[in-house]
């Protein structure tokens, strides 16, 4: 997956500016509780919104998200750049999905699917129809 993400931020290099920040997971130990889990979302939450400026647009990867086709969510890049925000940011979350405090700062939430992916999965799957939406911006070739 490594290898996607780098391949994918290198072809991304003609279209935009991306930054891909990390942020620690914390350990789940096996039969947490809920409130156990809701800790660990708030820690990493936490860690996330350090990350996040006042003046960004975050759009946080969430299941309960908008669906886009590919064309859609092209044009939904597109129009980021009309939002006046001098930063876009995906979010996507840890193993147990992201917290209430970072789900409230997202301007919108996205989804690729009902399903649930490992994160370092969905950042493959996201940088890569980042990269086919400026394809389908610019009039350039894409496969179908």
């Amino acid at each position: 997956m490594r290898d996607a993400v780098a391949e994918y931020e290198k072809r991304l290099t003609r279209y935009v500016k991306l930054d891909v920040v990390e942020v620690a997971d914390e350990k789940t130990p096996d039969g947490a509780s809920e409130k156990e889990e809701e800790r660990i979302r708030e820690k990493e939450g936490e860690r996330l919104l350090r990350q996040i400026k006042e003046d960004d647009h975050v759009v946080a990867l969430a299941i309960s998200g908008k669906q886009y086709d590919s064309l859609a969510f092209a044009r939904r890049l597109d129009g980021f750049a009309l939002c006046g925000r001098s930063r876009v940011v995906f979010v996507i979350g840890g193993s147990l999905g992201l917290s209430e405090q970072v789900l409230a700062r997202a301007d919108e939430e996205l989804s690729f699917s009902k399903m649930t992916f490992p994160h370092q999965l969905m950042r493959v799957i996201l940088l890569e129809q980042i990269y086919r939406g400026y394809r389908i911006i610019r009039g350039e070739p894409y496969h179908k």
